[in-house]
């Protein structure tokens, strides 16, 4: 290969990039996350780290559509569902710590910079990951009619929806009751999940991508990967894996606790007969 077709190529390469809704999304996503690091390592504080994520979400979805010149209806289905999605669970999110006035998880965190800001860049990490579906079709040109994918998927997101709006009302409602003092929720949809709500979040994933595949061609199936990796976040690392531990913590003696783990899954909705 040439100089000349050498400089053409990287010359090519730099348009592409720069010209990448998906790239530039990410640069976006990673810029917003660190400097949400810098803040919270100054002041110490993680109550911003979930508002900032679902935040990252509706900026990124509505950004991939302007950058993508994105304009059917699948899009702006695509774009509003995520900002609904992102727009409760942020809310919900921020509400609680203000109110608790601490996030667990960064019990050991928030005093130690360097291991707050690989928090803050896996929180990059599944921003990206979770949204990739949405942002490949919101730069997607191809304009492929509606049908039986879309509906399904968007039907899956509703079910999603719901399920995880009422398991965390249910959850908030139990907790502020004083006669629950010390208690263990085992009601409303949490008798049948002893996660309700991260189950609603996988379907919700789910749904998205099964809509977004209708206009999507060889590689692009690949971003699978999205609900795929929600599922390993949620079962196997930060969500499922540390509540299990504090519980079994708080109320592993009790043989009503026992009972309850034995015969209610930990992450699917099973009806009890």
């Amino acid at each position: 290969m040439t100089s000349s077709q050498t400089a053409e190529l990287l010359s090519g390469l730099h348009d592409w990039i720069m010209g990448s809704t998906v790239v530039k999304c990410a640069v976006t996503d990673l810029g917003i996350q660190w400097a949400g690091w810098a803040l919270s390592a100054a002041f110490r504080t993680e109550k911003f780290y979930d508002l900032a994520g679902s935040g990252t979400f509706i900026l990124l979805a509505h950004l991939s559509r302007i950058w993508g010149g994105a304009t059917q209806t699948r899009q702006k289905v695509q774009t509003g569902l995520v900002t609904a999605w992102g727009l409760r669970l942020g809310t919900f999110l921020f509400l609680r710590i203000l109110k608790d006035g601490h996030d667990r998880r960064f019990n050991n965190v928030r005093d130690s910079p360097g291991t707050f800001f690989v928090y803050w860049t896996v929180q990059a990490m599944w921003v990206f990951m979770t949204l990739l579906p949405t942002l490949m079709l919101n730069s997607e040109k191809r304009n492929v009619p509606l049908g039986t994918r879309d509906y399904i998927g968007w039907t899956v997101w509703g079910l999603g929806f719901a399920t995880e709006a009422i398991a965390d009302q249910q959850k908030w409602f139990f907790k502020r009751d004083p006669d629950n003092a010390g208690k263990f929720i085992q009601s409303g949809l949490w008798a049948y999940s002893r996660h309700p709500n991260y189950f609603g979040e996988i379907l919700q994933w789910s749904g998205l991508w099964l809509s977004a595949s209708s206009v999507m061609k060889g590689p692009q199936y690949l971003s699978v990967v999205s609900p795929l990796f929600v599922w390993f976040l949620l079962n196997h690392v930060s969500g499922i894996p540390l509540l299990e531990k504090q519980a079994m913590k708080k109320w592993g003696s009790d043989p009503a606790f026992q009972e309850y783990v034995k015969n209610t899954p930990v992450l699917w909705l099973w009806p009890k007969f």
